[in-house]
């Protein structure tokens, strides 16, 4: 099951809910302070594949086979 990360907007907390892909844009409430007003946020991530030589790209971060990350503004270049 996804995991989802939401914006209160409201008091600004962000939480995240595990969530079926058709409940992910379904009305949630803040757990700090209850608001039904909260939007889903775009969530980065970054995928390593075993053995692989090659650096790994996502969300301005590039990443290396052995696990070692450096975010950047821009993605860094094979």
């Amino acid at each position: 099951m996804p995991t989802y990360e939401y914006l209160c907007q409201a008091c600004s907390t962000t939480y995240e809910e595990r969530r079926t892909f058709a409940q992910a844009d379904e009305p949630s409430r803040c757990p700090e302070c209850g608001s039904p007003r909260v939007r889903r946020q775009l969530s980065t991530f970054v995928a390593f594949s075993p053995g692989s030589s090659q650096s790994v790209t996502s969300g301005g971060c590039a990443c290396d086979a052995g696990g070692a990350c450096a975010c950047r503004a821009t993605p860094a270049r094979n």
